[in-house]
């Protein structure tokens, strides 16, 4: 029996705002990430509220994809992608967010995207929001904060679901949407601004009452928009498949002290099922109410919003996973740097050039546990890993460490499709090396084909194939059978 199903579907995931560049091209406007400057591992980024004459700014650029999407779909249906996930940059279809009229030159952009990947035989998983939102939303309205954003962002995706009938049928609401809980989502995720100019990545040690108030109104307010989004699609096509997208958070228990294995199941629920159980069940998880008392918050329930929730559940449920964390109610156990989720590292692990824990087995329990309670199919949207790539002497990039880590990857899918998983997909991150949204770092790469350009913004943007293109594109070919 194959260990992969017909027609899964085997591709590679950006987003818009770490690759297309082209930040005022043909109309667009600001987005949040426009504000965020570069960054690396031991430097933050910063936001800036108004755009510094000579500072970089990552997104501006990006790699260029808004000039290079050609060539790179090309390079996307050489290695035999069956699909591809991409995001669309609300600004370039509502410049302000509030636009009486789209941007007709941002949507024909998109279209031309879509038809060559038709041309081309790659099937589109398009993300309608990715780390991005209009810039002035943010600042005249409060972002999600404000529920007067539900309908500027159903407006937007009904404008896609209506313009790209036909051309799309898996689209996703919001990237990595339980990021809202967590207070660096506040601007990332929510598009709530920060109150002065600075680092946007960490937790706010002085936050109030009303600072997580509006964080967990924003994150309803995105759930009630989602539900909004999934009944249109299905309304404008009945062949619109629509999914949420969860940062797969895999948290351990450090001991088997009944302290620390509660703590791991509250930070596995809370992670990943506060968000999952309203988009794929379509209401609140029991534990949720727990949630808001200890936080002491009130959500802005108004009526109809359970009648909403519950008539727009997901097709299906997608999510990102990079690594698993331990949790300990040991206030001097030692920290380990994460993606999103920090925690206790883990002895039996090793760790990436960025501290990110490489556990594919996690990955098989991630899936397990999610599919057993929600029985709904599942894809892999994001997973990869970030590393140093050096030009060898022969000119070539071998990148083994990334075959190696693809590879137990794709081992531990098999083993969760045996399990009785129905997994659809599978799309590793940056496919093509492109800016990392937590540092706005280019030295931090994750793709299959590298992009000539450094963390200053230097370089001619080139592309070059690594190692891992020929091996990913003979794990297409074979699917998933051969992964030497």
């Amino acid at each position: 029996m194959a260990r992969f199903p017909e027609g899964f579907l085997w591709g590679g995931a950006t987003a818009a705002n770490q690759c297309e560049g082209g930040w005022k091209a043909d109309g667009k406007g600001d987005s949040t990430s426009d504000h965020l400057t570069g960054g690396t591992v031991d430097t933050p980024r910063r936001y800036t509220h108004d755009i510094e004459e000579g500072t970089y700014y990552p997104s501006h650029e990006a790699i260029d994809m808004y000039g290079h999407y050609k060539e790179d779909i090309d390079l996307f249906a050489e290695m035999g992608f069956k699909c591809y996930r991409f995001s669309i940059n609300w600004t370039r279809i509502f410049p302000n967010g509030d636009d009486a009229e789209p941007n007709r030159a941002g949507i024909e952009y998109y279209r031309g995207i879509l038809q060559h990947m038709k041309d081309k035989g790659i099937e589109p998983v398009v993300t309608i929001s990715h780390y991005e939102m209009p810039f002035h939303l943010c600042d005249a309205y409060g972002g999600w904060a404000n529920r007067e954003v539900i309908d500027f962002y159903v407006k937007y995706a009904t404008t896609l679901f209506t313009e790209y009938k036909g051309l799309v049928k898996y689209w996703l609401t919001f990237n990595e949407i339980n990021c809202g809980l967590m207070k660096f989502g506040d601007y990332m995720s929510l598009g709530i601004l920060p109150k002065e100019d600075g680092p946007t990545m960490f937790m706010d040690p002085n936050e109030t009452v009303e600072d997580r108030t509006k964080r967990f109104c924003g994150l309803h307010h995105q759930f009630l928009a989602s539900a909004k989004a999934v009944q249109a699609a299905h309304e404008i096509d009945p062949e619109n498949k629509v999914g949420c997208m969860i940062a797969g958070n895999m948290p351990y228990a450090y001991t088997c002290n009944p302290d620390d294995q509660l703590a791991a199941q509250r930070a596995f629920y809370q992670g990943n099922y506060y968000c999952g159980d309203v988009q794929v069940r379509g209401e609140y998880a029991p534990f949720a109410p727990r949630i808001w008392r200890e936080a002491g918050v009130e959500l802005d329930w108004r009526d109809g919003d359970r009648e909403t929730l519950a008539a727009g559940t997901v097709d299906f449920y997608t999510f990102s996973y990079y690594m698993s964390s331990c949790v300990s109610t040991d206030p001097e156990a030692a920290k380990a740097a994460g993606n999103i989720f920090s925690g206790v590292k883990n002895p039996y692990l090793e760790a990436s050039d960025w501290g990110w824990q490489i556990d594919p087995k996690g990955l098989r329990y991630y899936l397990n546990d999610v599919y057993n309670r929600y029985r709904v199919p599942l894809m892999i949207v994001e997973n990869g890993l970030g590393a140093v790539d050096e030009r060898a002497e022969d000119g070539k990039f071998h990148d083994s460490y990334r075959i190696d880590y693809l590879r137990k990857h794709i081992e531990a899918m098999a083993g969760a499709i045996e399990d009785g998983v129905d997994l659809i997909g599978y799309t590793p991150w940056g496919c093509i090396d492109l800016v990392s949204a937590s540092t706005g770092e280019m030295k931090k790469r994750y793709g299959f084909i590298y992009v000539d350009k450094d963390n200053d913004g230097n370089g001619d943007l080139h592309r070059e194939r690594k190692d891992s293109f020929d091996w990913y594109k003979k794990v297409i070919a074979t699917n998933g059978e051969d992964l030497d």
